[in-house]
């Protein structure tokens, strides 16, 4: 057990930190309704919006966990010439995020997910998005960039969303790049990428996410032990955390027996974004040289507070503080 002493000593570094995330931006938007009868066109809902908000969303959100948690933080990503692509940069820049790393290409969608909820519950999802690779010139540009800002950072996360940015040929760069700079990568991943993430320093799939990467389905403790140990041999990466929603993650690390860490959740309302406050705080725990396991275990806290959330939501380090606290 890690005891909390040492965890607020990691928490209280987390301002000497920088990390670089490169991955999939998105705009999560949310309209807030209530429902009081059924459409007489068809056997749908009929909501009536109260409110609707637009927050950070995919790898945007990531850096907006590292933000509030204390961290400096870097994105490098795309979004398409188009209104909802200006309001991302708009709101980075409101929050104090430089935006030279992001880039706009012409003819591309910015990915957006709008979600309608009425009374606390999501009735339904809208995608609007563009999921092709980037163009030749914006990939140079996106390389360039990488390659120029890596040394000012502590680690860089990958935070595939699978909406096209993460090629096979700009995860090698960004892999060796960072490994020839003495960086750390973590990598929150997608299925379909899995053989591309090799040598990375950390991936954190879920339980589904490693199943599918795996082709065998994780039912039991035992299904979950062959998948986590022959996927982390396959990627020869020093550790695989298998986020397991309410059962908490569990780690894997060369030559050590698999480490769980139970979830800290008193409730789940909304896992949307749970996986972003998990790498976001892993990476800053791993910046300030704390273990695999300590920053599984902060990170395990930091997503327990944020499934207690509706919507998008980050953690705040007072938050995180307090739930350290309560759970010693």
């Amino acid at each position: 057990m890690v005891g909390p002493e040492k965890l607020e000593k990691i928490l209280s570094r987390f301002t000497r930190v920088k990390i670089m995330v490169i991955g999939d931006i998105m705009f999560d938007r949310f309209i807030w309704g209530n429902v009081s009868r059924i459409s007489p066109e068809a056997p749908v809902p009929v909501v009536v919006v109260n409110n609707e908000d637009f927050l950070l969303g995919g790898a945007a959100n990531v850096v907006n966990n590292i933000h509030s948690l204390g961290g400096k933080v870097s994105l490098c990503g795309l979004v398409g010439d188009d209104e909802m692509g200006q309001k991302i940069l708009n709101k980075l820049n409101e929050i104090g995020i430089e935006t030279d790393g992001i880039f706009m290409e012409q003819g591309r969608q910015t990915t957006v997910k709008t979600r309608i909820i009425a009374h606390q519950q999501q009735i339904v999802r809208i995608d609007r998005e563009t999921t092709s690779p980037p163009k030749a010139f914006t990939f140079g540009s996106l390389a360039k960039f990488l390659k120029k800002n890596i040394e000012d950072s502590d680690g860089i996360i990958l935070s595939d969303y699978g909406k096209g940015l993460l090629t096979r040929e700009l995860i090698r760069i960004a892999i060796q790049s960072a490994k020839g700079a003495k960086k750390f990568v973590l990598v929150d991943p997608k299925p379909k990428n899995f053989p591309f993430y090799r040598g990375a320093t950390v991936v954190t799939p879920n339980t589904k996410e490693a199943s599918e990467a795996f082709g065998v389905p994780i039912t039991d403790e035992m299904t979950l032990k062959t998948v986590g140990e022959k996927l982390l041999k396959r990627l020869r990466c020093d550790a695989l955390v298998i986020t397991r929603g309410e059962e908490g993650m569990t780690v894997f690390e060369v030559n050590r027996d698999p480490y769980h860490v139970p979830t800290v959740a008193k409730e789940v309302y909304d896992v949307t974004g749970a996986g972003d406050t998990v790498v976001g705080t892993m990476s800053l725990a791993l910046g300030t040289g704390a273990s695999i396991k300590e920053a599984a275990r902060l990170a395990n806290y930091a997503a327990g507070i944020v499934v207690g959330k509706v919507g998008t939501a980050t953690v705040h380090r007072d938050e995180l503080i307090k739930v350290i606290q309560e759970n010693h």
